[in-house]
């Protein structure tokens, strides 16, 4: 269990922070963005919560989805060096990337079928949750890179998850538009 009983511990004024080994690494390190990307989405999943009140099954789908991600963020800040760790660290596991199909296929089975792209927007709630999925998708993007560069080890399963959570977070804001009926469409040219 994380025990935080002091909030600045000074030991970053030097650019650095620590990871969950304890080891050191610059504030600007790849694999330090990738995980405070990931934190984003979770405060931008959090904003969008305020809109989703209503919509109990999202809405519960939505915390679970909040919780994966600090797990996530602790799967990354948990570098797999090769070596057997002193302890079990925290991974992302085939069991919620499965968790979270099946609720991207729950919530698209409601959903009107496609036409067109779709503008970020509608209600509040699905122009949040289209904001978190932006961020996810950059957060994937860190997490490719660093899983390209040498001696950086990022798991299968939570490359999975990173990639299913802006497929959910679309057809979550769909679905928080009643259920794509309130969906904004690109008119491609309209304004030329």
């Amino acid at each position: 269990m994380v025990k935080l009983n002091k909030i600045y511990t000074k030991t970053g004024d030097d650019g650095t922070t620590g990871l969950a080994s304890g080891r050191r690494r610059r504030k600007d390190d790849l694999r330090v963005e990738a995980y405070g990307t990931i934190d984003e989405a979770n405060s931008a999943i959090g904003l969008a919560r305020l809109y989703t009140t209503d919509l109990a099954d999202l809405d519960a789908m939505l915390m679970s989805i909040q919780n994966d991600l600090f797990d996530l963020g602790a799967d990354l800040a948990t570098p797999d060096t090769g070596e057997p760790p002193a302890y079990e660290p925290l991974r992302i596991v085939e069991t919620q990337v499965e968790r979270i199909e099946r609720d991207i296929d729950r919530l698209n089975a409601d959903l009107n079928p496609l036409t067109s792209f779709i503008l970020p927007g509608g209600s509040p709630a699905a122009a949040h949750l289209h904001l978190a999925r932006t961020i996810a998708r950059r957060g994937e993007r860190l997490m490719v890179t660093l899983a390209r560069m040498e001696g950086e080890i990022v798991g299968g399963a939570a490359m999975k998850y990173i990639n299913r959570l802006s497929d959910f977070l679309f057809v979550a804001a769909r679905h928080a538009n009643d259920r794509g009926r309130a969906d904004v469409l690109w008119v491609p040219g309209k304004n030329r």
